[in-house]
């Protein structure tokens, strides 16, 4: 069901992806986050074109936290805004974070290799059907992630609406 991949450029770190539909308790969930209580980050699944976008993002969040440039509080939230095309910490969490009403939720974990992830108590707290990671794609608003990136009919001819998705996340930060 879920989905875990360690990160290519830090190899001694994992990432598992897991997620749900029909969930009943998305406003719980995205408190007990903000307090803590939920160690990953909690996605809009809508906003994710393919697993590979998460492990990116992932991978750019913990070589930030390595060299202290962060540009927010967490490794999580770190997460979600690097899936933002654009440099606003606040929409970010608006267009990437879940919403007390979302019915889907995807979970990022990320952790050292050497320690276990607590899958089970993630899973004990959504109220919610969880479904395979690697099915994200059957919940992806591709003309919500197009517009959001400005993703062009003619780039979409020379190659995927995931290439462009991350070109834009790469890009971000560069001036």
């Amino acid at each position: 069901m879920q989905l875990t991949s360690t990160l290519e450029l830090y190899p001694d770190y994992s990432v598992t992806q897991l997620l749900f539909k029909d969930v009943q308790n998305a406003a719980e969930l995205r408190k007990n986050a903000m307090e803590g209580l939920v160690q990953g980050a909690l996605i809009n699944p809508s906003m994710i074109v393919d697993p590979f976008q998460i492990l990116v993002a992932s991978n750019k969040a913990i070589h930030l936290q390595k060299t202290g440039k962060m540009k927010t509080r967490s490794l999580f939230s770190e997460i979600i805004f690097n899936l933002s095309p654009t440099n606003n910490i606040s929409e970010a969490f608006k267009r990437f974070g879940i919403s007390d009403g979302d019915g889907a939720v995807y979970v990022v974990l990320v952790y050292p290799k050497e320690e276990a992830a607590d899958i089970s108590s993630i899973v004990s707290r959504v109220k919610g059907q969880q479904i395979p990671a690697d099915m994200i794609s059957t919940l992806t608003d591709a003309a919500k992630i197009k517009k959001l990136y400005k993703v062009s009919p003619q780039e979409e001819t020379n190659g995927s609406l995931l290439d462009a998705v991350i070109c834009r996340m790469a890009i971000k930060d560069v001036s």
